[in-house]
């Protein structure tokens, strides 16, 4: 793999070249919240295009954004086609590389440190009316694991944040993850915890800081894999943190268990703003920046964007453990319009109860999912009206639902209680045996005329 392969603006000047027409450049002088507006007219108009906004007042930068809007651009980063991307990505994952160190990279172009941080500096914008400021949505926090914490490796992930002074970002850890327990192992010490946090990288690099592993495993071995090399990384000057040499900007600094600021609302992934926070304080020591760094933004939200981030790498894992153990499973997808918390699963010919059993099994290895909707294969289940067609012509209430209550969900749920504790339901939607009812079909003639004659007409 090239040197450069890993770089952010290497991908975007080569996935340009090769697919224009999946990339819209806005040259007018537009306002910050103008960009979420623009990402979700899009989608209102069925399209999904990398936004690349020159202009955007407050900025002094390009910003880059709407990546992972597109599945069809997520499966092109894993060189294969949306039918294949979680077999494609669970490849990558498997394939973990430890990342290995150079001796320079992009982002060491300029450093600020002490006095001379300033984070009203950054480049941010506001997302929507209802946010509290400008924030970062695309800032991946990584730690490496300290030494007295056994059995622990060093992480990546994401995590809202907005400017609190000069020097400082409130940012929360609502995930309550592998971060959120180094930082109590460090509370436990009287100690703060290093960090820093990445703003700009290689959208692989992005995919894999979205992974969910256990505590043992290192995302940035998972960002090796992704890319087929070794992640590229430098030590950062003051704490000696890994982080990708070709990052645009990263700040390195620590979080202070005992200190705690103001922070949200914020546009989350359910579709609602959420001041749902624990509202954590990073305290930042150093600025590295590469020269004319590129704003690259999330639209937040329950955007197609924000969800596809989090949600290719979650329905990659749940796919490969539902298909090994229940090898009826064709297909599996977490709808848009369910933002996190609903599924819907295709199953081929089972026995009796089979779907329910695998239902109970996806329930309770993805804490985020609150509905599972089980169809027959036939049923494309990408598409909501058929599954809802499903749900409308082969359920039954009183016989195809359960529910379970009192379990633990996301605290960004605005239904669920404050610690987050949800209730969970199953839709069994398989035709089941007995089903007495032939589907209706046209003829693959009669459809190919269809199309030629809408081809024709432009229609």
């Amino acid at each position: 793999m090239p040197n450069d392969s890993q770089d952010l603006r290497v991908f975007l000047a080569d996935y340009t070249a090769r697919y224009p027409g999946d990339i819209l450049t806005i040259d007018e002088k537009i306002a910050g919240e103008d960009v979420a507006a623009l990402a979700m007219e899009l989608a209102a108009r069925g399209r999904d295009e990398l936004l690349v906004c020159r202009d955007v007042a407050g900025l002094d930068t390009t910003l880059v954004t709407n990546v992972f809007a597109s599945r069809r651009r997520i499966a092109r980063l894993l060189d294969t086609g949306p039918a294949g991307l979680h077999r494609a990505y669970q490849a990558g994952a498997a394939r973990r590389t430890e990342p290995v160190e150079v001796p320079g990279g992009p982002v060491l172009e300029s450093a600020a440190e002490g006095d001379a941080v300033d984070l009203t500096t950054l480049p941010l914008i506001q997302h929507f009316a209802s946010d509290r400021a400008p924030y970062v949505t695309s800032g991946i926090i990584a730690t490496e694991a300290p030494a007295h914490a056994k059995g622990r490796a060093g992480n990546l992930s994401y995590h809202r944040s907005m400017v609190h002074s000069r020097t400082e970002l409130a940012t929360s850890l609502h995930s309550r993850g592998h971060l959120w327990q180094l930082l109590a192992l460090a509370q436990e010490r009287g100690e703060t915890l290093p960090v820093a946090m990445i703003i700009g990288g290689h959208p692989l690099f992005m995919l894999a800081a979205s992974a969910r592993v256990g505590a043992d495993t290192d995302e940035r071995t998972i960002a090796g894999g992704l890319f087929g090399a070794p992640l590229r990384v430098v030590r950062t000057p003051r704490y000696g943190i890994r982080v990708p040499a070709s990052a645009e900007i990263v700040l390195e600094g620590v979080i202070d268990p005992e200190r705690h600021a103001p922070e949200g609302p914020f546009g989350e992934f359910s579709g609602y703003s959420s001041d749902r926070s624990t509202n954590n304080v990073l305290v930042v020591q150093t600025v590295l920046r590469r020269r004319g760094a590129l704003l690259l933004d999330v639209v937040g939200g329950n955007t197609a964007e924000h969800l596809n981030l989090a949600r290719v790498p979650r329905e990659s894992e749940m796919a490969q453990k539902l298909m090994e153990r229940f090898p009826e499973v064709t297909a599996l997808h977490y709808p848009t319009s369910g933002t996190h918390f609903h599924a819907y699963v295709a199953l081929g010919r089972s026995r009796p109860g089979q779907a329910r059993q695998i239902m109970m099994g996806l329930l309770g290895w993805d804490p985020y999912l609150k509905t599972v909707v089980a169809v027959d294969q036939d049923v494309d289940v990408t598409r909501d009206e058929q599954v809802l067609w499903a749900l409308a012509a082969h359920l039954q209430p009183h016989r195809d639902v359960f529910m379970v209550d009192g379990l633990p969900g996301s605290p960004l749920d605005p239904s669920s209680t404050a610690d987050g504790t949800t209730s969970r339901m199953a839709l069994d939607a398989t035709r089941g045996p007995g089903f007495d009812g032939i589907r209706i079909s046209v003829s693959q003639e009669s459809a190919a005329t269809a199309r030629r004659l809408l081809d024709r007409t432009g229609s």
